[in-house]
This record gives C-alpha cells, sequence and structure tokens, in this order.
C-alpha cells in the first residue's frame, strides 16, 4: 500500500511525462516563426515617432521565453509553482508610453501561450488573422494624414494667417503670446501630401517660421 509520501512524489515531483525533445524542440520553432512574423509586422509598418529596435526583439525573445515558461508550468507542478513565485520578484520598471506596443506585447504572450501548450496551427493562424487585420486598419488611418502646424508671426501679420490656414480642418492646440509675437500650433488633417500652404504661410510679411510635422498621437490625447 502507497505511503502519503509516496503519492507525493509520484503525482508532484516526477514529470508528467508527456514532454519530449521532439515536442520542445516543434512548440519553440513554432513560437519563433510566429515571432518573427510579429517582428515583421512591427517594423514595416510602425507608425510611432522613433522605431525602437531593441522593442521588437523583445517581443521575439517574449514568445520564445513564454513558451517555454508554458512547457515547463504544464510539465511539472513543483517548477511551476517556483516560477510563479520568482516571477512575482520581478519588478518592471519600464513604462510603455505607445499603447499598440502594449498590444503587441499581449500578441507575443498568446504566441508563447498557444505554442508552449501544442496548438502550433491555431498560434500561425491567429499570428497570420491579427498580422492581417493590422495591416488593414493601418493602410486605412494612412489614407488622411495627421500633422502639427507651427505658425510663429508677429501680430500685424495675424489676420493674413487666420484668411491662409482658414480652409484646414485644423484643431488648435497651443496659443503662447509676448511681447508682439504669436505662435499657434494646430492639428491638421490631410489627405495626401498636399503641403504648399506652408510655402505661402512663410511668404506673409511679419511671419518668423511655418513648420508642418507629422502627427502620430504619441503627445496629445
Amino acid at each position: 500500500m502507497s505511503t502519503f509520501s509516496d503519492i507525493f512524489k509520484k503525482g508532484f515531483l516526477e514529470e508528467a511525462g508527456n514532454l519530449t525533445v521532439n515536442g520542445f524542440a516543434m512548440s519553440m520553432l513554432a513560437a519563433f516563426l510566429c515571432g518573427m512574423i510579429v517582428y515583421a509586422v512591427y517594423r514595416g509598418f510602425y507608425k510611432g515617432v522613433i522605431y525602437n529596435n531593441n522593442f521588437n526583439i523583445l517581443l521575439v525573445m517574449t514568445s520564445l521565453v513564454t513558451c517555454f515558461m508554458v512547457i515547463v508550468i504544464s510539465s511539472n507542478v513543483v517548477l511551476s509553482l517556483g516560477m510563479v513565485g520568482a516571477l512575482s520578484i520581478v519588478r518592471y520598471r519600464t513604462a510603455v508610453k505607445d499603447p499598440l506596443d502594449v498590444g503587441f506585447l499581449f500578441w507575443t504572450v498568446a504566441v508563447g501561450v498557444t505554442c508552449g501548450a501544442g496548438l502550433y496551427i491555431i498560434s500561425i493562424l491567429g499570428t497570420l488573422f491579427v498580422a492581417a487585420v493590422y495591416i488593414m486598419l493601418v493602410k486605412i488611418r494612412n489614407k488622411k494624414h495627421q500633422y502639427l502646424l507651427v505658425v510663429k508671426y508677429q501680430d500685424s501679420a495675424a489676420e493674413a494667417v487666420r484668411r491662409q490656414i482658414e480652409p484646414l480642418k485644423k484643431v488648435l492646440k497651443n496659443k503662447t503670446a509676448s511681447k508682439g509675437m504669436t505662435e499657434l500650433t494646430y492639428e491638421v488633417r490631410l489627405r495626401g501630401e498636399s503641403s504648399s500652404f506652408v510655402t505661402a504661410l512663410s511668404d506673409i510679411q511679419g511671419v518668423t517660421t511655418a513648420t508642418l510635422v507629422e502627427f502620430t498621437g504619441d503627445y496629445f490625447e
């Protein structure tokens, strides 16, 4: 008759027996392939201010690390409890500023979980589907560009500046006035890349600078 100690060792200290080298290799390979798809999508369709290659590499690593974590958790209960305890004391201080980056992180975590669970086909199909939806939405958004228009002028040129920018679809973001000078910042929406009005603004007598910068939503709500 088995003692309680024998039952404990058999049920918790031994591996489940379903973890093989081939299965581990297949899971890691699938996680790597899906992670590289995420890497290519992030690199090719990133629309933020500055592309961060280190973060993109992190996406691939997240899919791989999550994958073998799930493999370990599913194969040995004691190791899984130790891993959960170890992760609970880790403190992450790096803030993710772009909401899309959070989405990409969740995407790679989902890749790692599904590949670690042996659901290779679901992982690949899900990755391709999410990639297609993301690319489609980016292409739709790119039909209409958003810019920041910054105009600095003397107060004597205020009327001429107002007439020039009146036809634009714009939202006032900032206005600064000091000693006869005014600086206006507008969020402007344009179709295509027509920016001839910037040259017309700069030609107005009393306008010091007229600057048009692409706006991706990283600075204002």
